[in-house]
């Protein structure tokens, strides 16, 4: 092992005599990339890459070590399944051997958080030049005089073409397990080219991290006004979460996940991963734009033999994504770090069609809604769905990268909202006028006018009546925005119908609810019973 490779992959365990290619710039990482065969070029100039049979995150292949010196301040279960020490050693121990191997490898060295008080340094070791340049996409890229001096807190282990064994204490029958030790400082990934993993294991890092900090972590994406008004955006996929605070008049913070401490909030990112299928030009000039450019790493995007890019074809998987450096969008906020947020929205797309496009909650109903992490699928969103709309709770909006109890992040932020002063909106993005196969999805011109109206203050004053069946404050005169669409019983045409569902919806969020019942203040417990009703 020469002078070059023991700097290059310092801290891993990762020994080996190949050749480490060890942060190179963009052009490098193409280079290799396209003289490998990893994939090939759009004719814009993006890297389009495949990853193979996985197009998604593996989450039942998701394992936490259990190891005695944090194991009780893990959230075990479904979320974070136990893996035994020894098994994971074992893991990792296999891992690092086979990375020995190989005749190339490429390493990265990144920060993940904006802000210098609460950052960490990582380091990838992949065997594959595009995966190196989606962590570069997706991280923060040091200056390259701090490079010299790099020490990574965290390690990533990357090995896509590796299968896991059963002695490795996966899943059975599984050769996919991403494994990840907080008393070690390490992540093992193998069986699996979805680079989405390298992203989301860096997340999970963050969310155990910062709550000891006093420093929420959260998966929202976060924009910023002329006036220095912050504003974050949760929601899980389809409910607009990115399209939203796209917004030309509003800086953009980041598009996924961050930060909110005492100072205010930063980007853990220094890229974006933007969900492409379908994707227009016209409705997202930003996104597009930023996809179509060299640099850009383009996973499962179908393309004809010219390069030409079918946005539209899911053949591969409806999950298309386009990752690319967050300075691809313009107008950005500087540092990728804004002051405190004066507004805090919760995206739902109810497929039942029962909530309202917009209303305003108090510091306990949002904690409540933060819990609950509603939206609905239906049919054509995902395999196996049925014609009737299926309810999701997904805890904080980001249940899959919670290593702690969702009670500890849900307190952070009714401290925070109450500290601070931010007003919390839930918005549908849904359905209206019944739900869906009957009603039809909410006009997006709609919802931006009420968006506007919340963020600029004007909303806050108007005139609001209480939904009996969610005890929510609902707007009762917004410029732009008809009457019955503020309403929502008064949309549908049937409104025994309306009732009906209503009843149904809350009963789903109530039996979802139980789980939290006995961690929660009374006021939050109220806000479950509905209070209001």
């Amino acid at each position: 092992m020469n002078a070059t490779n023991n700097a290059a992959l310092a801290g891993t365990g990762v020994t080996t005599a190949s050749e480490i290619h060890a942060n190179l710039t963009a052009a490098g990482l193409y280079a290799h990339a396209l003289r490998r065969g990893e994939g090939r070029l759009s004719a814009d100039g993006a890297f389009i890459a495949e990853t193979g049979v996985h197009t998604g995150r593996s989450v039942a292949d998701k394992f936490v070590a259990e190891d005695p010196e944090v194991s009780k301040e893990i959230w075990w279960g479904k979320v974070n399944q136990k893996l035994e020490p020894a098994k994971f050693e074992a893991f990792t121990t296999d891992v690092r051997a086979w990375l020995g191997q190989r005749e190339v490898l490429f390493t990265q060295d990144l920060y993940a958080g904006a802000d210098p008080a609460h950052r960490i340094k990582v380091r990838l070791v992949t065997t594959n030049a595009w995966h190196a340049l989606f962590a570069r996409n997706m991280f923060i890229r040091p200056p390259v005089e701090e490079l010299a001096s790099f020490t990574p807190d965290y390690t990533i282990l990357h090995a896509p073409e590796m299968d896991a064994k059963p002695e490795h204490g996966g899943r059975p029958n599984s050769t996919t397990l991403i494994a990840l030790s907080f008393a070690k400082k390490i992540i093992a990934i193998a069986g699996t080219s979805y680079a989405g993993e390298i992203k989301k294991s860096i997340f999970t890092v963050m969310n155990w991290l910062l709550p000891a900090q006093g420093v929420l972590p959260m998966h929202c994406s976060a924009n910023v006004g002329k006036a220095g008004d912050t504003a974050l955006f949760f929601g899980l996929s389809g409910t607009g979460k990115t399209t939203l605070s796209s917004d030309p008049e509003r800086a953009l913070i980041g598009d996924d996940e961050h930060g909110w401490s005492d100072k205010g909030v930063f980007n853990f990112e220094g890229g974006c991963y933007a969900k492409v299928i379908k994707l227009s030009q016209e409705a997202e000039p930003q996104i597009w734009n930023a996809s179509h450019r060299f640099g850009a790493v383009l996973e499962n995007v179908v393309a004809d033999e010219r390069g030409n890019l079918d946005l539209d074809n899911g053949k591969l998987t409806e999950n298309t994504r386009s990752c690319y450096p967050i300075e691809f969008i313009p107008g950005i906020a500087p540092g990728s770090m804004a002051g405190l947020p004066k507004n805090v929205v919760m995206l739902t797309a109810d497929a039942f069609g029962v909530l309202p496009p917009i209303a305003k909650l108090t510091p306990a109903q949002a904690m409540y809604h933060f819990l609950s992490g509603y939206t609905a699928k239906v049919a054509g969103t995902e395999k196996g769905l049925g014609k009737e709309p299926q309810a999701t709770f997904s805890t904080c909006f980001g249940a899959p990268f919670l290593p702690r109890h969702p009670e500890v992040y849900g307190k952070m932020l009714a401290e925070l909202i109450g500290k601070h002063g931010a007003q919390v909106w839930l918005v549908n993005t849904g359905w209206t006028g019944g739900a869906y196969g009957t009603g039809h999805r909410m006009s997006i011109k709609h919802t931006r006018a009420l968006l506007s109206a919340a963020l600029d203050g004007s909303l806050a004053n108007a005139t609001f009546a209480t939904d009996p069946f969610f005890g929510l404050a609902v707007p009762q005169n917004v410029p732009g925005v008809p009457t019955e669409v503020l309403n929502p019983r008064e949309s549908w045409a049937d409104k025994a119908a309306y009732d009906k569902t209503a009843q149904h919806l809350v009963s789903l969020f109530e039996k979802n609810f139980e789980t939290f019942a006995s961690g929660v203040s009374d006021d939050v417990k109220k806000a479950a019973l509905r209070s209001a009703a």
